[in-house]
């Protein structure tokens, strides 16, 4: 499968991926991915991203663009991939639509997961991570068995700074603002899935009859 995963922060596009990946092979790939992956392969436009970053400047949309050529013509995106937190803006959805033409490639759907902010807000606001190996937990449904201790590697649980009230409000603005208007141009593109609530096999089933799919 070859799926743009759109939602807001928290909305839950990391665990679907986990069970859509499990599905075919086919890999997740986000921004911070194709930049560190460009970044530790040393590529001539990894290096200008590097910079880029060093400096402190936003990564621009022609070296994401040339970065994310070279990561989709890897072999591991052959079984298909999932695109998580990119394209961000109209300009790059519409730059990665010329993309997979030129590699005689097309998207077989971008996924909404279209959950209520509060609900959002809620389960951001509840989660902890472990800051050594990066385990979720949530202080609700899922808290360590020791509090503040991580039930893998016994590192520190912590609340994120991005993970706050005021750090998501901000964060849910700016999807708002920037990439939930990807909704309605995928829609007019004819390949907008949208759907509320559900879990992995849930939205499994749904893709696979909407794609014709095993």
């Amino acid at each position: 499968m070859k799926i743009i995963l759109l939602g807001p922060p928290g909305a839950g596009k990391g665990t679907i991926a986990k069970v859509l990946t499990q599905f075919d092979g086919s890999v997740q790939i986000s921004t911070g991915d194709i930049l560190r992956t460009a970044v530790a392969a040393g590529t001539e436009l990894g290096k200008q991203a590097e910079a880029t970053m060093k400096a402190g400047d936003l990564v621009t949309d022609d070296l994401i663009m040339g970065i994310m050529e070279e990561r989709l013509k890897q072999d591991d995106c052959k079984a298909g991939y999932l695109l998580d937190g990119f394209p961000r803006t109209i300009s790059q959805a519409q730059s990665l639509k010329l993309l997979l033409e030129k590699m005689g490639e097309k998207l077989d759907c971008a996924l909404e997961l279209d959950i209520a902010r509060e609900i959002i807000i809620d389960r951001l606001t509840t989660r902890r991570t472990c800051s050594q190996c990066g385990e979720i937990y949530n202080v609700k449904f899922k808290p360590p068995k020791v509090e503040g201790i991580c039930d893998v590697c016994g590192g520190n649980v912590v609340q994120r700074d991005d993970e706050t009230a005021e750090a998501i409000s901000n964060r849910l603005q700016v999807y708002s603002d920037q990439t939930a208007p990807l909704v309605d141009f995928y829609r007019d593109e004819g390949l907008l899935l949208s759907v509320q609530n559900s879990d992995g096999e849930e939205i499994l089933g749904l893709l696979k009859s909407k794609l014709a799919i095993g």
